[in-house]
């Protein structure tokens, strides 16, 4: 909370503003949606929320198909399931952890409507290929660009709110744009969780440019109210609404996020430097993509140097016995040494919550499962210190020479 976030807060304080109306909220709608490459922002009390939004303007028939990737948080497919249509998970890229373009097409069918690409730890999806399939089957984009605030993907296709001068070179030959995450989706979603690059302390926003689809996010957002009479409803909305108070925060925040970015990369650089030469994965950047790397994120190979995390047949180790995973012994004994971390998401296609209900029978996706049993992030909050992440890449180091 480095710039004028309490100065805005103290305003809607004195000015009485600070429920879900005033010009904070506004500001920040358009601003953020400005920044991005979109018309119109839609505030809401979380990312959950925005993702289960989006879906439900969209007036999915029943049983509607919306591929997205198995390594993802559960909001996405929760938000798919809650809608009545049903999530077609595929596998992610061993490097980005996005999901592997290659296989969105043979999870098609006559129901499928949607692709959801997910930009995951500030790694963009490769999304033209993404847009091709999309346009080829008719199907929409729900872009959830909750870990990517800042993130960018080199495009040959520009926004549709692009400035003529955002070209900035070329990609296989083709005239190339710098666009940024949250730009790609017919519905963009984000998260400003207290963790994420912007935050309201909770809160999230839906991006659009089309406008009968803000008009139906601002409808449901608020109840489904009517101008007049307010009290009718023919449909059923939610109270999803953003105060006031928390678009000032975010505003505040969206005005020094370039430094909040400036810094997440110079910690990757200290992290990359310090654990330099051990036995893990590290963040990548592909060239047709501007990382933030949200989250410092490694992952343990199987080697004779990380032998004793690993044991024999440590993949099908269930997520009930995830004890047992490489990830998390050494997470203990990081716990041991006074240093949190976090474990990698469970793919989707693993929870039981879906499995009882019948879901994703004998399915596997091997990459998402790997990861998910030997991969984990490091402190990556704004507030750690350049000693700090000295010392947790010291004991990582120890651990694993």
């Amino acid at each position: 909370m480095s710039g004028n976030e309490l100065k805005y807060v103290s305003d809607c304080v004195k000015t009485s503003w600070i429920s879900s109306s005033g010009n904070y909220l506004e500001r920040f709608e358009t601003e953020w949606a400005q920044y991005c490459g979109q018309k119109y922002g839609v505030g809401v009390s979380n990312g959950t929320v925005a993702l289960e939004l989006a879906v439900e303007v969209c007036n999915f028939p029943k049983g509607s198909e919306i591929i997205l990737p198995s390594f993802t948080i559960i909001s996405c497919a929760q938000a798919i399931v809650k809608n009545g249509c049903v999530p077609v998970p595929i596998d992610c890229n061993p490097e980005t952890y996005c999901m592997d373009v290659g296989q969105i097409e043979e999870k098609i069918t006559e129901r499928t409507v949607a692709i959801m690409p997910v930009h995951i730890y500030g790694h963009p999806c490769d999304m033209d290929p993404i847009i091709a399939i999309a346009e080829k089957h008719g199907l929409i984009i729900i872009e959830d660009a909750a870990e990517a605030h800042g993130g960018e993907y080199l495009s040959t296709r520009p926004s549709k709110a692009a400035k003529k001068d955002a070209c900035k070179g070329s990609k296989d030959g083709a005239t190339a744009y710098w666009r940024k995450c949250g730009s790609f989706g017919e519905l963009s979603c984000f998260s400003f969780y207290a963790n994420k690059n912007i935050t309201t302390g909770e809160g999230g926003m839906v991006l659009t440019s089309d406008e009968a689809i803000v008009r139906r996010l601002r409808k449901h957002r608020n109840l489904c109210f009517l101008k007049t009479p307010r009290f009718l409803h023919h449909e059923l909305g939610h109270n999803y609404r953003m105060t006031n108070i928390q678009a000032a925060i975010g505003l505040a925040q969206l005005e020094h996020l370039d430094r909040t970015i400036e810094r997440k990369l110079d910690m990757a650089k200290k992290y990359s430097e310090g654990l330099n030469g051990l036995s893990l994965q590290l963040p990548v950047e592909h060239k047709w993509a501007k990382n933030v790397i949200w989250m410092y994120s490694v992952l343990l190979h199987e080697d004779k140097k990380n032998q004793s995390y690993f044991e024999k047949g440590w993949v099908h180790i269930t997520p009930e016995k995830h004890k047992n995973w490489p990830s998390y012994k050494i997470m203990q004994r990081l716990a041991e040494r006074g240093i949190q971390t976090r474990p990698f998401f469970i793919g989707i296609h693993e929870q039981p919550l879906f499995r009882k209900d019948g879901y994703f029978k004998g399915e596997s996706y091997p990459v998402t499962e790997k990861i998910a049993r030997s991969g984990f992030y490091l402190p990556s909050g704004q507030a750690i210190k350049d000693t700090e992440i000295k010392e947790v890449s010291h004991v990582l180091k120890g651990l694993l020479q």
